[in-house]
């Protein structure tokens, strides 16, 4: 059971990180988004730049060491996608590049968003104004 937990809580991290890069693209649909997606950012740019370590992380280890084991052999999140949250060689150096890199990419997509919704209100202005 703790390790099926672990591997849920692994598959939610994995998650969570994909949400901090390009959540934002949520908020062409609704901008409701943005108040968990910011926040969200704001925490992975920070855990990088300060090099703290993730809860999610602390989770996952209790667990596994409750489950008795030591790795993820055999797992598919493990083998396959655990060097993704964890990559080898890490420095403090790399995580100061993408914690500044998660902020500028998010930027990006937010100057898009605010550019693409900006545009579609104005559409629509335009089009209630003419009928």
């Amino acid at each position: 059971m703790y390790s099926a937990l672990a591997t849920l809580t692994l598959a939610f991290h994995l998650l969570f990180i994909v949400f901090c890069l390009i959540g934002g693209l949520l908020c062409l649909r609704d901008s409701r988004w943005a108040y968990l997606h910011i926040p969200a950012v704001i925490w992975g740019a920070l855990t990088e730049l300060l090099s703290m370590v993730c809860p999610l992380t602390y989770l996952e280890n209790f667990l596994l060491s409750k489950s008795g084991e030591s790795g993820y052999q055999g797992d598919f999140i493990g083998e396959y996608l655990l060097f993704v949250i964890y990559p080898a060689g890490l420095t403090w150096q790399i995580q100061i590049w993408l914690g500044l890199g998660l902020i500028c990419f998010n930027l990006v997509i937010y100057s898009w968003v605010w550019r693409k919704r900006s545009s579609v209100e104005n559409d629509e202005l335009k089009f209630h104004k003419s009928t």
